[in-house]
Parts: structure tokens; sequence; C-alpha cells
């Protein structure tokens, strides 16, 4: 019978070679990327902010005007 051990054993020798060959990015490309997301995540928050009030807005004056 197979020692069901080896698999994971052999399955973590082989991630570890892997990440070996992957390339890591210097600290200067990991903050500026870091700078790159978390601008993008604040503009799109704020767009998403400003486009659900508006909407709010109108369709509460909709509402008021029909009513």
């Amino acid at each position: 019978m197979k020692n069901p051990f080896s698999s994971v054993r052999i399955f973590t020798i082989e991630i570890k070679d892997e990440l070996k060959k992957a390339t890591w990015p210097t600290m200067t490309e990991l903050r500026d990327s870091t700078i790159v997301v978390v601008v993008a995540a604040a503009i799109l928050g704020l767009f998403t902010s400003i486009s659900d009030f508006s909407l709010y807005q109108f369709v509460d004056l909709f509402t008021k005007m029909v009513s």
C-alpha cells in the first residue's frame, strides 16, 4: 500500500522548487504597486459614494413628486 504522506511530501518539495523559480518584486516595485492599488480603491470608493448619493437623491425627489 502506498504511503499517503509521501505524496504530500513530494507536493511540498515541488512547491518549494517552484517558489524558488518565481521572480519576486523588489521593495520599490512592491511599494509602487501598493500605492496604485490604494489610490485606485480610494477613487472607486469615492465614485461609488457619489453615485449612490446622487441616485438616492434622484429617487427620493421622484418619489416625492409622484406621491
